[in-house]
């Protein structure tokens, strides 16, 4: 197939655009270092030139934070709406969507609401079309991880409140898996949600000493910090550590989990356990 890959250059995209070749698609790859930038590519006209020929789109382009021109509204919300319409517009067979967890009715922060623009917009549009939401996703590359590894390696591992809300984990192999198996499928008019998650949800206290166990270290004492007490210094950290910001910690506490059995009967059987997962 030939498959017009946004976020190309990102943690996910990167992880498919590997895969996608090692299977013999042909991949245009859509990102700044590329040469397209989505602040630029507001209008269907944008798009078709890079459409000519597409069989298949995956929207894998995102940001967790605002920096300077990044916006969410802009890069979660426009620029994705005006590709969806070119896909519309060229006949493009399958557009799948990198959405995440979260992204529903609930959804509360500038990020959630602006990939929920995006989704809402293709589920009215007369496409074949997957919104994939995953979980926190981790593997090599990813900067949640990075930052998790940072946090389960310090002598006394420090909690947003009492670290109790429950996570769901999923290895960047079973989102490559699932984006894989989206492809694969029949295309039809319409659009399916689907919740990517591992296969067991625990606390993020437990998965910050699984990532521990799996370095080979003894568990940590944890330090339970009081949320609100957290959400101040997050105001500061953020320009250290832009993963540390006030929503990304409202939406960690929120808890991200889901019903793994809809993604196993996709894939055929059942993603990766943590622990599992850290293995690799």
């Amino acid at each position: 197939m030939k498959i017009l890959l946004t976020g190309a250059s990102g943690f996910i995209g990167s992880h498919l655009k590997t895969a996608l070749n090692n299977n013999g698609h042909e991949i245009i790859e859509c990102s700044r270092q590329s040469g397209v930038d989505f602040n630029q590519q507001l209008n269907a006209d944008a798009w078709l030139p890079l459409l000519e020929g597409v069989d298949a789109v995956i929207n894998a382009v995102g940001i967790i934070v605002e920096t300077g021109s990044q916006k969410f509204d802009i890069i979660h919300h426009q620029a994705p709406v005006a590709l969806f319409t070119a896909c519309a517009q060229a006949g493009v067979e399958r557009v799948i969507q990198i959405s995440a967890l979260g992204v529903d009715e609930q959804a509360f922060t500038p990020y959630q609401l602006s990939k929920k623009a995006a989704d809402d917009h293709l589920r009215a549009a007369q496409l074949s079309s997957f919104i994939l939401r995953p979980s926190l996703v981790y593997g090599a590359g990813g900067a949640s991880m990075k930052m998790f590894k940072q946090l389960a390696g310090l002598p006394v591992i420090p909690l947003v409140g009492d670290g109790q809300y429950q996570v769901q984990p999923v290895h960047i192999s079973d989102v490559v898996a699932t984006v894989q198996a989206c492809l694969k499928q029949e295309a039809s008019t319409g659009s399916q949600t689907l919740d990517v998650v591992g296969a067991k949800a625990l606390s993020f206290k437990d998965w910050l000493q699984a990532i521990r166990a799996a370095a080979g270290k003894r568990p940590a004492p944890t330090l339970p910090t009081p949320f609100s007490l957290m959400l101040g210094v997050a105001h500061i950290g953020r320009y250290v550590m832009p993963m540390m910001s006030p929503e990304n910690l409202r939406m960690l506490q929120a808890g991200n989990t889901a019903d793994v059995k809809p993604l196993a009967q996709l894939l055929g059987c059942s993603p990766l356990t943590p622990e599992q997962g850290l293995k690799r």
